[in-house]
């Protein structure tokens, strides 16, 4: 009799340990739907963030005992085939959570979407929108008043007073446009213009003119990847002599290359995460952005050179960090709410650019410790400050 109670307890245990594996075999995957640019003029920027977003996957692709499947998506640098895409993901292909895309216009394109399916997004291009409008998605880039604000410090400081201004004509463009007057009024310094481009434009002589006649002190713009470097280069032709200033988003290798010895010397903000080498042992980010590095590595065969791919790696540590936390099965729309709530409700959260915190009213995460000035020597960044 005890023998036959052994044999059934252990058979028992047996059985139980057995249905756990079938259990855990079975568990539903999260899916995560990844959108970029791998093709037209926002190509530059949607490449990297491709290689960031596989990065991440090469550092960890499971969480919560389940696997992370990804659904990869080129929306042509296009907003309306970036909502289809997104829409497709999430009627057709069931994920749980959206990371994209490469420009701000596309972001708001998926956002909208987002919204409507009660899907979380995890924007990786500069977008935000107010209140209800927004309720779903968070933004990771910094936010150009955050960044653009250090710029012009870093211009009062040199006595800059007038500083030229020109964009893209497009939700990029009027984020750091905004952002400028904001700063510059109270510092002393007078924005000169207000000129604009499309990013497929091929020439912008007409508003680099306009802008050298007024001789600002210096000039800024509000662009990014490689159309960023038009303007540079029409400065450079006509022999503008004063200091030229970005924003994060030129930090990309075909920037650099596009705008050669006319982008010389260059000021601007970025994440921490692009001189890493450079940053003191101290600086929480140090270990992560070195940590990104060894899986860029690892998943590209390269080491990283941009500070866009970091941000779609940053996306893919907030969608671990947010699943580790939410209940529910993947799949269903009580997960994605749950998923949403996780993340919205990150806390302290290091990545290669921020230490991430949300809340519920704010779409962005990042605060002071997410940006440092570097400045462009010999075709590579240098920490100033």
């Amino acid at each position: 009799m005890q023998v036959s109670a052994r044999l059934c307890l252990r058979t028992g245990l047996a059985l139980g340990l057995g249905a756990i594996a079938v259990a855990q075999a079975f568990a539903a995957d999260i899916k995560v739907g990844f959108i970029t640019s791998l093709s037209g003029p926002v190509s530059s920027l949607g490449i990297p963030y491709d290689k960031g977003i596989k990065a991440g996957a090469a550092y960890k692709s499971e969480v919560a005992g389940r696997k992370i499947t990804m659904i990869s998506l080129d929306d042509a640098s296009d907003p309306s085939t970036a909502a289809r895409n997104a829409r497709k993901l999430i009627e057709e292909d069931k994920v749980d959570v959206i990371i994209g895309t490469a420009g701000s216009p596309g972001a708001l394109a998926i956002a909208a979407v987002a919204r409507e399916t009660k899907t979380p997004l995890i924007s990786i291009a500069n977008a935000n929108l107010p209140g209800e409008e927004g309720a779903w998605m968070v933004t990771l880039p910094q936010p150009a008043p955050l960044m653009v604000s250090a710029v012009v410090e870093k211009m009062k400081a040199s006595g800059v007073k007038s500083v030229g201004y020109i964009g893209f004509s497009d939700a990029w463009g009027d984020l750091v446009y905004d952002a400028l007057q904001k700063s510059a009024g109270p510092a002393g310094i007078k924005v000169i213009g207000n000129e604009r481009y499309a990013r497929a434009d091929s020439s912008v002589a007409g508003q680099v003119l306009k802008i050298v006649a007024q001789k600002p002190d210096a000039v800024i713009t509000g662009t990014s990847g490689t159309p960023g470097a038009l303007p540079y280069l029409a400065l450079a032709e006509r022999g503008y002599k004063g200091q030229i200033y970005g924003t994060h988003a030129l930090i990309n290798p075909d920037f650099v290359r596009v705008g050669g010895a006319s982008v010389e010397g260059l000021l601007a903000p970025t994440g921490p995460v692009i001189v890493a080498e450079q940053l003191p042992d101290s600086n929480p980010m140090k270990k992560v952005a070195m940590d990104f590095r060894a899986a860029y590595q690892k998943a590209n065969g390269a080491a990283p050179t941009d500070a866009f791919s970091a941000y779609s790696f940053d996306g893919w540590l907030l969608m671990l960090d947010a699943a580790s936390r939410a209940k529910g099965e993947p799949g269903t729309p009580a997960y994605r709410v749950a998923l949403r709530d996780a993340i919205v409700s990150t806390r302290e959260l290091v990545g290669t650019h921020s230490v991430y915190n949300f809340k519920p009213d704010n779409r962005y995460g990042s605060d002071d410790r997410s940006r440092v000035i570097v400045k462009l020597e010999k075709g590579q960044w240098k920490l100033v400050n």
